[in-house]
């Protein structure tokens, strides 16, 4: 196989994880790569896992490069190829073409199956792992694909990002490349630009806004509550009677609490006794 300053192409790779993203990237790193040896344009075919058959990517693997020392065959979707053409890129494996780089791309390809057994066979560095990042670490991970696009991010920027646009790293990379055309000056951006140039995509998760409400952040339930009453296109009426009443109780408690927190007029301590009696008794009715 090709060698460049003691670093060989391994003859097989396989790209698989759930982030598009991370996917795209190390395939683009790879054709670039690749490119360094010769034209991609005469020396790379591209296949669909879901439409071709093994005979066809085994012979292009087999095919000889044109004024280059290798040649890339990609197969997107392999998680998708029928279990025979599975097998026959299995039988490939086994003696590879020295002069082909086979780039297996799969959202997800299982450890237990054949095909990753056979790719992971080649060494450690044959299996690119492109699992999606944790949401502990979707924040920071927002912020450092900014720096990729000249601008840094607040870290409430990021995750009013990650609020309106969803998990899906491309959508976040795609909605970070506008904000980036669109700042100006040496300064982050904020929170407040994200919320007026990204329009939400993500779906409202109700247990998000239910996490706002019971722990009492009335204004972020609050807005969370608007936008899923406008998912729901207003259909689910005791809902909206529920929930209000709730805004309501959750009020009367802050008001009692802060007029006896400051030893102001005992009947809101009386008040604030009397609300927590009756939820209790509602709780365990």
């Amino acid at each position: 196989m090709a060698s460049k300053k003691n670093n060989p192409l391994l003859p097989v790779y396989l790209i698989s994880g759930e982030d598009e993203l991370k996917r795209e990237t190390v395939v683009k790193r790879l054709r670039k790569r690749i490119s360094t040896y010769g034209d991609l344009a005469f020396n790379s075919d591209v296949f669909a896992g879901e439409k071709a058959t093994g005979e066809e990517i085994v012979a292009a693997a087999n095919t000889l490069p044109f004024a280059s020392e290798v040649r890339l065959v990609q197969v997107n979707n392999v998680d998708k190829l029928r279990k025979a053409d599975a097998e026959a890129l299995i039988s490939y494996l086994a003696s590879p073409s020295q002069t082909t780089v086979l780039a297996l791309i799969a959202q997800k390809l299982p450890k237990n199956t054949r095909l990753y057994k056979a790719v992971s066979g080649f060494g450690k560095d044959a299996v690119i792992d492109c699992a999606p990042f944790q949401a502990k670490d979707l924040n920071a991970a927002v912020r450092s694909m900014a720096l990729t696009h000249g601008v840094t991010f607040t870290e409430g920027a990021a995750a009013s990002l990650i609020d309106l646009a969803g998990t899906n790293t491309v959508t976040l990379d795609s909605e970070i490349r506008k904000l980036a055309l669109a700042h100006r000056g040496d300064d982050p951006v904020n929170q407040n630009e994200v919320i007026a140039l990204v329009a939400r995509t993500a779906e409202i998760k109700p247990w998000e806004f239910l996490d706002a409400f019971g722990t009492n952040f009335i204004n972020l339930a609050n807005s969370g509550f608007y936008n899923l009453s406008l998912q729901s296109h207003g259909e689910d009426v005791a809902l909206s009677a529920h929930f209000a009443l709730r805004f309501t109780r959750t009020r009367s408690y802050q008001r009692a609490s802060a007029e006896c927190a400051r030893g102001r007029e005992h009947r809101f301590c009386f008040r604030h006794s009397a609300l927590a009696r009756e939820d209790a008794r509602e709780a365990s009715a």
